[in-house]
């Protein structure tokens, strides 16, 4: 089952996840508003939507517009749905107050992408930054009208797709139980745990918080370590008996006040990259290449978020996770991309790149990086465009002439679909490095020489890589092929702390 789920959210990315999962919660409220569960009426939560999106979508567009700023519609759509499922609807059209809360904190949070935004990335989570305008200028807050325990269960299940999407569940975790030690330290519930525990997620909107907002990847820690104190920090805050003199905490005030530390301890760059060129380095595998004017540091084997902004974009939005193919060496960005049939929107723009034209990076993030141990023995085993971080870590060893124990095992469907074939010659020859190239389909002629094995199997490795089990192996690939490599190597009784995967967020 959960193999199932995971198929189905490897196919769609994470933005376009958050923003059916917002829509779900929309859909489910209308239907507990029309039985009189919720306390406002179908109409006028439709109401609140549609004026929440309108004043959202016109203020990014103003900005966008006279910033002359590259305009994300997607991201303006989701912040006008958090604030839809955390502002209380109004009980008329007439009602005042609403629309005062609505068109505020719908423009701060619009506007807070632009104003409050260093090095073109944007600081703080955008709905929680307009609502914290809200109370600090027309004294309203927001109701939070989502953690209604009526609206658990479906808050659960969309957050939890959500979360596991983008791996972040440990984190959602240790949110939810920072927050709940805190509410039971600070509330005197020790005696009664259970009451004291079940209230706290029941009663408050903690499961939505920590699940769609707590996870925004561009106001959250790119580094494992940092994002579980992120989220320790935030749980604490969140608990509504937290305060520091007569100055208390709110949700939003608890998550602002994570972004800062997110802020000061993630990489900060957000680049604006102008396409060079691209090289074709397979059947419909294509090298992008870009130039930037600022100085740019990463470990190779990470990746950035490139987002590309195009009329029409289908359902898998218009942003993407590629990994980095260039080294911190080169003056270049380069990508590897590999096309499918049909085509994404994103990927018929990327292909319809003129030179001179640009494209957003940011986001750097990734821990599928060398070892620091040069004497560690490695296995590499990639998968068609998989072998794109393997890439930039090759290239880096060869420019610092640094020779290591490296096996890769390379698998492709034919020859034509081998990617970098001559940096991996130069590889082999250079640096010692030992390549297994393996084509599942092949000409009668490959066969009958063997020149080449067919399959990845227990048999490859255990012939051709007799010390397998003292290496730690990096797998990257498409998502079936690393669970299958995963589970290949388990077989073997290779140790799972010796298996390292590639992921990030939204891989499709």
């Amino acid at each position: 089952m959960i193999r199932l789920i995971d198929s189905y959210l490897n196919r769609i990315t994470m933005y376009r996840l958050v923003l059916y999962e917002l829509i779900f919660l929309l859909l489910a409220s209308a239907v507990l508003s029309a039985f009189g569960v919720l306390s406002f009426t179908p109409l006028m939560l439709g109401y609140s939507v549609l004026f929440i999106l309108f004043v959202s979508l016109v203020i990014n567009a103003v900005f966008a517009y006279f910033l002359d700023a590259p305009s994300n519609p997607e991201s303006a759509y989701i912040t006008a749905l958090i604030l839809a499922l955390i502002i209380a609807p109004p009980h008329a059209f007439t009602d005042t107050a609403f629309i005062g809360l609505a068109a505020w904190a719908a423009g701060w949070a619009m506007a807070s992408k632009y104003i409050f935004a260093i090095g073109k990335k944007h600081v703080f989570n955008p709905a929680a930054i307009g609502v914290a305008m809200t109370a600090l200028f027309l004294y309203q807050g927001a109701s939070w009208w989502v953690g209604t325990p009526w609206m658990l269960p479906f808050v659960v299940v969309g957050g939890f797709l959500v979360a596991r999407k983008v791996r972040r569940l440990g984190m959602v975790a240790t949110f939810l139980a920072a927050f709940v030690l805190t509410a039971l330290a600070l509330g005197g519930g020790m005696s009664d745990v259970l009451h004291t525990a079940s209230q706290a997620l029941l009663f408050a909107p903690a499961v939505f918080f920590a699940t769609v907002m707590l996870t925004e990847p561009l106001t959250a820690p790119t580094d494992s370590y940092f994002r579980i104190l992120f989220a320790i920090m935030v749980g604490f805050c969140f608990a509504p008996q937290v305060h520091i003199g007569s100055f208390y905490f709110t949700p939003e005030l608890a998550l602002l006040a994570g972004n800062i530390f997110a802020y000061l301890v993630s990489p900060k760059q957000k680049l604006l990259l102008t396409f060079v060129g691209r090289v074709l380095l397979a059947t419909s595998t294509y090298e992008f290449i870009f130039s930037h004017d600022r100085r740019f540091r990463f470990i190779p084997g990470q990746y950035l978020e490139w987002t590309l902004a195009h009329p029409h974009p289908d359902t898998r939005g218009i942003r993407r996770y590629f990994t980095i193919a260039s080294t911190p060496t080169d003056t270049e960005l380069r990508i590897g991309v590999k096309f499918y049939e049909p085509m994404s929107s994103f990927k018929k723009a990327l292909l319809a790149l003129a030179p001179g034209e640009t494209i957003v990076a940011s986001q750097l993030a990734g821990n599928f990086v060398l070892p620091k141990d040069p004497k560690e023995k490695l296995m590499f085993m990639a998968g068609g465009i998989g072998i794109t971080p393997f890439v930039s870590m090759i290239e880096y060893l060869l420019a610092k002439k640094e020779r290591r124990d490296i096996v890769i095992v390379y698998a492709n469907r034919g020859v034509e679909d081998a990617a970098y074939v001559d940096l991996l010659d130069r590889a082999e020859r250079e640096l010692g490095i030992q390549v297994l190239p393996v084509f599942s389909q092949q000409t009668p002629q490959m066969v009958a020489k063997a020149e080449f094995p067919q399959a990845v199997d227990s048999a490859l490795i255990t012939r051709e890589v007799a010390d397998y089990r003292d290496r730690r192996t990096y797998i990257s690939g498409p998502h079936g092929m690393i669970i299958a490599f995963e589970d290949l190597l388990k077989e073997l009784g290779v140790p799972r702390r010796n298996i390292k995967t590639d992921f990030f967020p939204g891989f499709a």
